[in-house]
């Protein structure tokens, strides 16, 4: 099934997250000249088409979640290097479970 074939009615999509967190992301959406819904639908559109998050997961003590926007610049530039690793969806599981389990 294409993306194309995937987009027709319009649907809402219920999303949890910490107060903070909505609002710093609300915040850097806005940066971008763009809403928090239209980053999410770019989201997920990158996942369907790639079959994988298309991005690197990892955690970076150097930066933290109040500063967003030094993260997502060393996340791109990250990116344009060509150092994000393929993983598979069940490799990005394995991790997952991994960092749960350490915890």
């Amino acid at each position: 099934m294409a993306l194309n074939d995937i987009i027709m009615a319009q649907v809402s999509m219920t999303v949890r997250m910490d107060s903070q967190l909505k609002k710093l992301f609300d915040s850097l959406c806005s940066e971008f000249g763009m809403s928090a819904n239209t980053a999410m639908n770019i989201f997920a559109r990158a996942v369907v088409q790639r079959r994988k998050i298309p991005f690197e997961i990892t955690a970076d003590k150097e930066y933290t979640i109040l500063d967003p926007m030094s993260a997502f610049q060393a996340m791109r530039e990250k990116a344009d290097a060509g150092e994000t690793p393929e993983l598979s969806l069940e490799e990005i599981n394995e991790e997952i479970g991994k960092a749960r389990s350490d915890r």
